[in-house]
């Protein structure tokens, strides 16, 4: 980069750090104020070439307009705001232990980073498979779709018919006694998909996820429902509406129960922890012969290995953020962030050298982004390189 672009970039990467400290709380009354009095239009004119605004920075305008009401007399003025943001999209993903100084820094833009490949590896995208009671199999996806007396999908979501009455679903009573029939929804590596169950409870899926489901749910009974593996986030129709009926979500190693709320359980096969979330209304989780009940903002760690729980308050924003088209990590390991994206990219991981797991990163990531995007944004900010090798990425 021409030395002529030093100083802006320095000043991006300060601006956007004090963005990160704004967000976790961290600022000072001083530091807020600079943030708020910002005016991109008082820094000379930036080079566009390293500017193009793509899918994250039209997330992250979003959420910083939002955040700090920032107000744009015209046009003109939002739309150098913007093309600044696009910059530090790119430096907001920063590994901790990167130093920003402005008698020292010496940025570079790394192009070496990129190894040109074929298309093998796709963005993930909505689909799953639907497994009816008779083991018949029915593939869900964009630009298909699908009906029957008792459900229908426009590709992107899975929606149970219920008989309405005044707003409340209303049971037949020789639902009491008929056999009870389950679906499974699976949703592949590479896909996530919506299925709102027939008392109107929606459950957003991840990839490598699987929910068992009753086609039906009999009038004042609790309401089961399995997540076989997976993550999973749940917005639980309200037992009100239901004749006071709970709502349990079981798997392998707990059982959740709730009245009438919104929470994320997060259980796939190769780990040996499981995270429940709780975003709103109230929860008890049941496991190892104990009972937790978690209040909004608390995340129970249910530990397999040694079979102990705890909880703590998290972010929840970061939690499930994955459900609205976007990943968000703070203080995670690339080990557990490369684990997150194989997922939705459908790809295996390999670490040339086992240090490079342990290198923690904070930011937010576009889930549309491309696979080389996501890579060239994380390697970008530290002195890895990857190589893309079919569906394997390898970094070194």
């Amino acid at each position: 980069m021409e030395n002529n672009n030093k100083e802006k970039w320095i000043q991006i990467l300060i601006v956007t750090e004090l963005f990160q400290r704004y967000y976790d709380k961290r600022g000072s009354g001083k530091e807020n104020k600079i943030l708020e009095n910002w005016d991109p239009e008082r820094l000379n004119k930036p080079d566009l070439r390293f500017l193009k605004p793509n899918a994250e920075t039209k997330y992250l305008w979003k959420k910083i307009s939002a955040e700090l009401d920032l107000k744009t007399d015209n046009y003109t003025k939002q739309k150098s705001v913007y093309r600044f943001v696009a910059v530090a999209s790119i430096a907001m993903f920063i590994a901790y232990g990167y130093y920003v100084n402005q008698d020292q820094l010496d940025i570079e833009y790394e192009t070496s980073s990129f190894v040109s490949a074929p298309k093998t590896i796709i963005t993930g995208t909505d689909k799953a498979i639907l497994t009816l009671d008779d083991g018949s199999e029915i593939a869900l996806g964009k630009g298909t779709d699908y009906q029957t007396k008792e459900a229908h999908s426009d590709g992107t979501q899975l929606v149970y018919k219920s008989e309405l009455s005044t707003g409340d679903i209303v049971y037949n009573d020789t639902l009491k006694k008929a056999k009870i029939s389950y679906n499974y929804l699976t949703i592949p590596r590479g896909g996530q998909f919506l299925v709102q169950l027939p008392d109107g409870t929606k459950v957003w899926l991840n990839s490598d996820s699987q929910l068992k489901y009753p086609v039906h749910f009999i009038e004042g009974k609790t309401r089961h429902v399995e997540l076989a593996y997976g993550e999973a986030y749940f917005e639980v129709s309200p037992s009100g509406k239901h004749k006071g009926a709970k709502f349990k979500v079981i798997n392998h190693a707990q059982e959740v129960e709730v009245l009438g709320t919104e929470f994320n359980i997060k259980a796939y096969r190769d780990e040996t922890n499981v995270y429940t979330t709780l975003v709103e209304g109230k929860v008890a989780v049941n496991a190892l012969n104990k009972s937790k009940t978690l209040i909004p903002g608390e995340q129970l760690n249910l530990n397999l290995f040694d079979n102990s729980m705890e909880s703590a308050s998290v972010d929840v924003y970061r939690v499930i953020s994955w459900k609205d088209g976007v990943f968000s990590f703070k203080d995670k390991p690339l080990r557990d962030i490369m684990t997150v994206i194989s997922r939705w990219y459908d790809i295996d991981v390999i670490f040339d050298d086992n240090a490079l797991e342990k290198i923690t990163f904070k930011g937010s990531l576009d889930k549309k982004l491309s696979i080389e995007e996501i890579l060239s944004i994380i390697t970008g900010t530290t002195n890895m390189h990857y190589e893309i090798k079919n569906k394997t990425i390898i970094l070194k």
